[in-house]
């Protein structure tokens, strides 16, 4: 009886304390408390309806999960090819500045596609045909040129904010060429698989919002590096270089005035409603590479490891907040999520679900690079350091992913704007600037850089 009564008195002595603590996180956080359609059912518990949740959507965290670990994977080979251009990225003046950027426009362009697609393929408007006229052919027509307008977009902003910016770099010439080049023979590739995964996730019944842009920024990371990397080799040639580049700019103009002045409404809207916004991605993803610019000899090279990380971080950052936007995208046009200030129960679970395969992938991105760092002879600064670097940057990176890809999403969606148009560009190049911030934050942090 005295015991108990003791457990009793120990028990109370806490209750306050954490009565009120929950008050507080309450508070600050709110209580989800309202089902799907904005039914009256109060959540009693958040974390049980968490986990029901994801018990529900178990086929669709089972696709991401799977999705996000190739990626992951797939990354590393990216990882691989950068820490293999050291040297180029010497000889090159600036050619780090075209890298994040030009990573970033594959995830952008043909992420955004295959959220629009996958938007018609919940909505029933996808269709497979080669009609000119058909959902399949304007988006993929409408990305095709949209990558040669943005790609010489890039030579010109990225030697333009090098130069504002103080960093050395080769000519605005150099720029266009590496940028176009570069960016054609990779985007060729990337929309291949993505008109592929499209069509498979139609007729299988995938959820092309959770595998697309994983997969898709993915197989445009592995493909991208490469292609710049044969495209640096066209600098500096005499008469060459000049001619190609102002053959690119004319392309680049030409593509732009016929996707905004297309006959084909789907191809019009998509090119007037896309362009503006990925200038401004370009402008962000080239700031992210111009924060790792004068880091590259003092951090990167010094530690090639981190090196072989950047990629697949910038990769899943941009991914994680795109699969999130790319689902939001899906709900609000069927009217399943409200487009409010605060998020709604149907917003926040699809965030935790988010943060779930966060945490797996930048686990998994640890351990996998380190790994291989220690297989092909990297230096890095030390395994647990190296690990609390990719966690701590991994994680802040999808707080900030969830964050932005919610409001990108419902602002678009409230001016009445395609979602699927701004967002995926808004958060993949948003994510790259501030998951490059993130990471150097957490080499501070754990006393690297």
């Amino acid at each position: 009886m005295g015991v108990n009564r003791s457990r009793r008195v120990q028990l109370d002595r806490f209750a306050a304390p954490i009565r009120w603590l929950g008050l507080v996180v309450r508070a600050i956080l709110g209580t989800p408390g309202r089902a799907v359609r904005g039914g009256a059912r109060i959540v009693a518990d958040p974390a049980r309806q968490v986990v029901d949740y994801w018990g529900s959507e178990r086929v669709t965290m089972r696709q991401g999960f799977i999705a996000v670990c190739i990626a992951s994977l797939t990354s590393l080979i990216a990882g691989v090819t950068l820490a293999g251009m050291s040297n180029r990225i010497d000889a090159v003046e600036g050619l780090f500045i075209l890298i994040p950027v030009s990573i970033g426009m594959r995830g952008n362009i043909f992420g955004g596609l295959a959220a629009r697609l996958g938007t018609s393929i919940h909505s029933g408007l996808f269709d497979v045909s080669s009609d000119r006229e058909g959902m399949l052919y304007q988006n993929a027509y409408a990305a095709t040129l949209l990558t040669i307008a943005t790609s010489a977009t890039m030579g010109v902003l990225g030697r333009a904010i090098g130069g504002l910016l103080g960093l050395e770099t080769v000519s605005v010439w150099d720029f266009i060429v590496i940028a176009v080049v570069g960016g054609l023979l990779s985007s060729a590739v990337v929309l291949a698989v993505t008109i592929y995964l499209s069509v498979v996730s139609y007729r299988r019944g995938w959820d092309l919002d959770s595998v697309g842009s994983p997969l898709i920024t993915a197989i445009g990371d592995v493909v991208t590096l490469p292609f710049l990397l044969l495209a640096s080799f066209l600098v500096a040639i005499d008469y060459v270089t000049p001619l190609l580049g102002g053959i690119a700019l004319g392309t680049a103009g030409l593509s732009l005035w016929r996707g905004w002045s297309s006959r084909r409404l789907v191809t019009r809207r998509i090119v007037r409603e896309s362009f503006p916004v990925l200038c401004i991605a370009i402008v962000l993803d080239i700031l992210a590479g111009a924060v790792v610019q004068p880091r590259v000899d003092e951090v990167f090279l010094v530690f090639p490891a981190l090196l072989i990380v950047v990629p697949g971080f910038l990769e899943n950052t941009g991914a994680l907040g795109s699969v999130l936007a790319a689902r939001l995208g899906s709900k609000l046009h069927l009217g399943a999520v409200t487009p409010r200030a605060r998020p709604d129960a149907a917003a926040l679970l699809d965030a935790s679900i988010v943060l779930a395969l966060g945490f797996t992938v930048y686990a998994l991105t640890a351990v996998a690079t380190l790994g291989l760092a220690e297989v092909i002879g990297a230096e890095y600064p030390g395994a647990l350091r190296f690990v609390g670097i990719t966690l701590v940057g991994g994680l802040l990176a999808t707080l900030l992913a969830a964050f932005i890809g919610y409001y990108a999403a419902t602002t678009t969606y409230r001016f009445g704007f395609d979602p699927d148009n701004h967002t995926i560009p808004l958060v993949t190049s948003g994510m790259d600037l501030l998951g490059v911030i993130c990471l150097v934050i957490a080499l501070v942090i754990f006393g690297v850089a």
